[in-house]
């Protein structure tokens, strides 16, 4: 078993330039570049990158890596520009999921679920 701290250098944030939350959705830039530069830990999780697009949540629980670690790997991937870090996309506001009558079915439904 590999420390933490060892496998980002002893970081526990990656840098200024990347605020990484849970949400975030990763993107590999280059799916063919084989990532030179990047130890091991950093190209298995841009393995896991490359299946396709992935919420910075998933990619943690999936490489079994904590998420401060995974944050300060997917800081690292996305200054060698081999990923892309996009904030989740926000619904509109309005619609069907604004209906003040569907939210109270909703919290009505969920009321009975909890009292069985």
């Amino acid at each position: 078993m590999v420390r933490p701290y060892t496998v980002t250098r002893g970081r526990t944030r990656p840098s200024d330039r990347y605020a990484i939350d849970l949400m975030f959705r990763v993107t590999a830039l280059d799916t063919d570049a084989a990532g030179s530069g990047v130890d091991h830990a950093g190209a298995a999780l841009l393995e896991l990158v490359r299946r396709g697009p992935r919420p910075v949540a998933e990619l943690a629980a999936d490489a079994d890596l904590p998420l401060t670690v995974v944050r300060v790997l997917l800081g690292d991937l996305a200054e060698a520009d081999l990923v892309r870090i996009d904030p989740p996309h926000r619904a509109p506001v309005g619609g069907a999921a604004a209906d003040p009558g569907l939210l109270r079915e909703i919290v009505d439904r969920l009321r009975e679920i909890q009292c069985l």
